[in-house]
């Protein structure tokens, strides 16, 4: 204030006139338009980014996509490892209970497999790591093609010697 004088505290109540405050609106009134009501207030949109309990955070899938994408899971660690099971089963968990199911049994085969090269090759410093480490490779790609045919038939495969991480 240009006169010398102290402005009044903020909890003091300021006349109608004083600018730079906004009085508060009438009761009843119509909020301006794009005006967001405060969080808990009545016809206040919940947070986006949060699941709301009782509806699922993604749409489900149709039979047909859950078979294809479970297809996939099976399939993908013969070009890149775990990480395209472990990426199919972040981002496909919640899409139905097919998919949720095979993403689970592909990770949890693939850390499996993962596992096994590392046994591997750590014994091939006694030798037998040369041994093992191609029958570990067989017997994923082995396992991955009879998981995508049991899948592709439509049923709720298990890979044997599996450790099950994920459940």
């Amino acid at each position: 204030m240009s006169d010398g004088q102290t402005p009044p505290p903020a909890d003091t109540p300021q006349p109608e006139g004083t600018p730079g405050v906004t009085p508060p609106p009438p009761a009843g009134a119509t909020p301006p338009p794009g005006a967001v009501p405060p969080p808990g207030a009545p016809g206040a949109y919940p947070q986006q980014g949060y699941a709301q309990p009782g509806y699922p955070t993604q749409p489900q899938m149709s039979p047909t996509d859950e078979k294809t994408w479970a297809i996939l899971l099976h399939l993908s660690p013969i070009l890149i490892s775990f990480i395209g099971p472990l990426i199919g089963y972040l981002v496909l968990k919640d899409r139905g209970p097919f998919i949720s199911h095979h993403a689970k049994q592909a990770l949890n085969f693939n850390i499996t497999v993962a596992i096994g090269y590392l046994a591997s090759a750590l014994l091939m410093f006694v030798i037998i790591g040369f041994v093992t480490y191609p029958i570990v490779a067989i017997l994923a790609i082995v396992f991955a093609i009879i998981a995508a045919v049991k899948t592709n038939q439509g049923e709720y495969y298990r890979y044997p010697l599996a450790i099950q991480f994920i459940k």
